[in-house]
């Protein structure tokens, strides 16, 4: 059974930045995304990243702040987080999918597609 660790959040200013991480342990996933939730909120999508790292996608309220990133040797998935807001304000949740292969043209942001995800980990932004 696959599991999924997140870690690296805390509490930042505006402004300051954050680095996410997520380690997968116990088998093989392919595409792996972000998202986070806020209590009394749906939860947001905020990137995705396929298997090979080639293709990427951003939710447009992160997009040119946050970068994600994926060291396959390591089995870890990054979330860059720069320019921090308090709307950023979440717990931030892991999401992969089980090894197979994926049309290029996949919606990273759908959560149907994920099969495992983590605890979360809790990024609080102040102003």
């Amino acid at each position: 059974q696959v599991q999924l660790v997140e870690s690296g959040g805390g509490l930042v200013q505006a402004g300051d930045s954050l680095r996410l991480s997520c380690a997968a342990s116990g088998g093989t996933v392919s595409i792996v995304g972000w998202f986070r939730h806020v209590p009394g909120k749906d939860r947001e999508f905020v990137a995705g990243i396929s298997w090979s790292g080639t293709s990427t996608t951003y939710s447009d309220s992160v997009k040119g702040r946050f970068d994600i990133s994926r060291n396959n040797a390591r089995s870890t998935v990054y979330l860059q987080m720069n320019s921090l807001k308090p709307e950023d304000t979440a717990v931030y949740y892991c999401a992969a999918a089980r090894a197979r292969l994926f049309p290029s043209n996949i919606d990273l942001g759908d959560a149907s597609h994920y099969d495992y995800w983590g605890q979360g980990t809790q990024a609080t932004v102040s102003s």
